[in-house]
């Protein structure tokens, strides 16, 4: 306890001297800087040009912050850039994508306009808006009905060959019958041997063919074309290729790609003689009778 009251009687004193002093020095400090002659003026540079140099120690911390306070400034700058560039580049994958997706349809339906037909075909293109295929069924459906001339009946091709044949029709839309549909039934010719078959569906991608007269003439890689009989498709519309499939029949690897259907031409059919009268094709109308007849019926009473 004597201690730290000998040490706090010489610091207190001590404390008062050096805050004196210091306001002494201060105070002439600004006696001479307020002295306006040409002596003091001198001394008072040459001290500037002495001890302000050496301050530059003095003033780094400042010269730090300032620096730092910039430097956060720039990165801050930098992230704005950054998430903004981020933004834009999300924008342009999806442009990308639209433009990839613009591409391919663009590209399908070149192909359609790179399909040649018989000149007398007229067409309307439909877009395939949904795929109601299942494992006993297989369709689609355009948006193109009764509005647009629609008929049931008439084949519909992508830009390469055959995939259907209309099979009710809407006002607006369309249903299209695939020929892989288990009901379907198509009459086709095969090239070159010009063999005629039936393209029987039966829910795959490489239907099978029927009823054909002479399978020895027939090899893997013969165009099939739509036949025309029956009136059912235009001929000569290009239906796949003969192929071997694994249980050795002949089946059809299709043209058409299935997998794809965005765009689908409806083919309007030529029109058919209308047949009024069937029994008339069974017997014909008996020929008039000249001169006269005998009354049948007038022996059978006499007798």
């Amino acid at each position: 306890m004597a201690r730290d009251r000998h040490s706090e009687d010489y610091v207190t004193p001590m404390r008062r001297l050096f805050v004196g002093l210091l306001v002494l020095a201060l105070f002439g400090l600004f006696l001479i800087w307020r002295i306006d002659s040409p002596r003091v003026e001198r001394f008072r540079a040459s001290v500037i040009d002495r001890v302000v140099p050496s301050f530059d120690w003095a003033l780094a911390p400042v010269t730090g912050l300032v620096n730092l306070f910039q430097d956060f400034q720039s990165y801050q700058q930098l992230a704005e850039q950054n998430n903004d560039l981020r933004r834009e580049l999300q924008q342009m994958k999806a442009w990308k994508e639209a433009a990839a997706q613009l591409q391919q349809e663009n590209a399908k339906l070149l192909d359609l306009n790179n399909v040649r037909l018989d000149p007398q075909l007229t067409y309307v293109t439909g877009v395939v808006m949904t795929d109601s295929g299942s494992p006993f069924r297989q369709s689609v459906l355009l948006n193109v009905g009764a509005r647009d001339g629609i008929l049931d009946g008439w084949a519909t091709m992508d830009g390469i060959g055959l995939v259907g044949r209309i099979s009710g029709v809407g006002q607006e839309i369309s249903r299209v019958i695939l020929l892989t549909d288990t009901s379907s039934r198509i009459p086709v010719t095969v090239q070159p041997s010009g063999q005629r078959a039936i393209l029987a569906g039966d829910n795959t991608l490489n239907p099978p063919i029927e009823f054909l007269d002479d399978a020895d003439v027939v090899a893997p890689g013969d165009l099939v074309v739509t036949s025309g009989d029956g009136g059912v498709f235009p001929p000569d519309l290009q239906v796949g290729q003969v192929a071997r499939g694994t249980d050795g029949r002949l089946r059809v690897r299709l043209s058409a790609d299935y997998e794809r259907l965005k765009f689908l031409r409806v083919l309007r059919a030529q029109g058919h003689e209308v047949i009024n009268d069937p029994g008339g094709l069974l017997a014909p109308i008996p020929a008039p009778v000249f001169g006269p007849t005998l009354d049948t019926t007038a022996e059978a009473t006499d007798g």
